[in-house]
């Protein structure tokens, strides 16, 4: 399974692309450069968490068919993902990020589907560190994680092109780039293998 890394060249995307999870990614690319790349090439493409949005927007007819061609687009959070890819609805809310200072705090993040693969890799304290918003998943995807109110934080869509989304609101290259939040290591340690090893074994990418 090959893997495209957009991001937009900040130093935290830096650290992840040439760091820790370096030997995850075939190739790094910044949002200016896709025209000249050929997606095709690749199973998977992940943008990477706080990428511009205005920096992603002009290249959504290329997403687009990339998709429709049985490609598999992660969109990690803070991308706004809303504004490049098709069928997204996202609602922001007020990030609290000191929840669990108060006795008892729980910011109310729930796995909602436990016995999928991703859940065997990683547990629910590590998709449990702040939120920035949720999205109203389409109906037939797979929502993975949810927020308090049950709206999805993470999920699958094999419904709204030929191919995949998989979009989260959480933002664990971000963190972990800036060497805080362990929770946000945990889960990349366990994600990424997950999308090399695991999702590219499902239906949506062409044989």
């Amino acid at each position: 399974m090959s893997m495209l890394a957009i991001n937009g060249g900040a130093a935290y995307q830096i650290q992840a692309v040439e760091g820790r999870y370096r030997h995850f990614f075939d190739a790094a690319i910044r949002p200016e450069e896709i025209p000249s790349v050929r997606l095709e090439a690749f199973d998977t493409v992940i943008v990477l968490c706080r990428t511009p949005a205005w920096r992603m927007e002009p290249h959504a007819a290329r997403l687009r068919d990339y998709l429709d061609g049985g490609g598999t687009v992660v969109a990690m959070g803070e991308c706004h993902s809303e504004r490049w890819l098709p069928g997204i609805s996202f609602e922001p809310c007020e990030t609290n990020f000191w929840w669990w200072l108060k006795p008892g705090g729980d910011l109310g993040t729930r796995v909602a589907k436990p016995e999928h693969p991703l859940f065997s890799r990683i547990g629910e304290n590590d998709i449990r560190w702040h939120l920035h918003g949720s999205f109203e998943a389409p109906e037939g995807a797979e929502v993975l994680a949810t927020n308090r109110e049950g709206r999805a934080i993470l999920y699958v869509d094999e419904v709204t092109t030929g191919g995949r989304m998989v979009v989260t609101s959480l933002d664990p290259f971000f963190h972990h780039g800036h060497h805080f939040m362990p929770a946000t290591t945990r889960f990349l340690d366990g994600f990424l293998p997950w999308l090399v090893e695991d999702l590219a074994r499902g239906p949506a990418r062409a044989a």
